[in-house]
């Protein structure tokens, strides 16, 4: 794992790495890895924010291992299983070979799962736990004392403490309320969506071959959809999609004729629900590509 100098160094990274940061972000970032705590980015859908932890990992060189949060997860499925059938195929070797068997619960037969690989890398990692909203209160509350002490306990092997603190990113949607000893142990970082002038330079980032009519256009349009009512807002990555997709089929500008006779059928990639589809009809669409241009 790299290590970087401080907040503006990190910064500059996560440019190189794609990720437009603002320097409140990139200081959260490098203060969670300074300090070992955990990071709690919050905000809408689409906002960019495991998108984030990725840049992260790539900007200090280092593994990204994620753990994505629903509803049921159980701690012992974020920590380890037993290799059953490698366990079983250990027994018949030895046992062909008339020679003593030993333990099949060493660590030669363990399996590591997100949370116990994190702690247990050589290297230094990133760990994300993306939408941890999405699962119960009891895990939460596990996640807590492993991130607290950084080490589990494995009834057959004993406690397995770190040999590596990894970066921790824990992502939010709001699903529901996080416990507020959660929010003490974490940094926290409120992840809006981007101003125009950030979202155009990560189109231009993203995709560098589109006009710059087009992706100033499209920011603008995309923009003016999100002040919409709708049950799902357009994120930064349907933003690149649909720039990607206007360009697939020859449209320079969202005031060229082409534009205009396939506005409609390209809204696919913005718009993800019957009820906004309905929001926005075709005709309104047109004029909000009206008002963009």
């Amino acid at each position: 794992m790299d290590s970087v100098a401080d907040a503006a160094g990190l910064r500059q990274r996560l440019a190189d790495a794609g990720y437009i940061a603002e320097e409140s972000l990139a200081t959260a970032l490098y203060l969670a890895s300074e300090l070992s705590r955990p990071l709690l980015l919050e905000g809408e859908a689409g906002t960019g924010k495991t998108a984030i932890a990725a840049a992260a990992a790539s900007a200090h060189a280092a593994e990204l291992i994620r753990l994505q949060c629903y509803e049921g997860l159980d701690a012992q499925t974020t920590l380890y299983e037993w290799n059953y059938q490698k366990q079983l195929l250990a027994i018949r070797l030895r046992d062909g070979a008339s020679q003593k068997l030993d333990s099949v619960f060493g660590e030669e037969f363990l399996l590591e799962r997100p949370l116990l690989a994190a702690i247990r890398r050589e290297q230094r990692c990133v760990l994300l736990v993306d939408e941890i909203d999405r699962a119960d209160e009891e895990f939460e509350a596990y996640l807590l004392e492993v991130l607290s002490e950084y080490q589990v306990s494995v009834p057959e092997l004993g406690v397995l403490t770190a040999r590596s603190i990894p970066i921790v990113i824990l992502t939010c949607n709001g699903t529901r309320a996080l416990s507020d000893a959660l929010r003490r142990r974490c940094l926290y970082y409120y992840v809006e969506y981007p101003d125009a002038e950030k979202e155009l330079a990560i189109v231009r980032a993203h995709q560098p071959q589109a006009a710059a009519e087009l992706a100033q256009q499209a920011v603008r349009f995309v923009r003016e959809l999100r002040r919409e009512e709708l049950e799902k807002k357009p994120g930064i990555a349907e933003t690149l999609d649909w720039i990607a997709a206007l360009m697939r089929l020859g449209i320079g500008a969202l005031n060229a004729p082409q534009a205009r006779e396939n506005l409609a059928d390209t809204l696919s990639c913005l718009i993800k629900t019957a009820a906004d589809r309905d929001a926005v009809p075709p005709q309104k669409a047109a004029l909000m590509a009206a008002k963009v241009v």
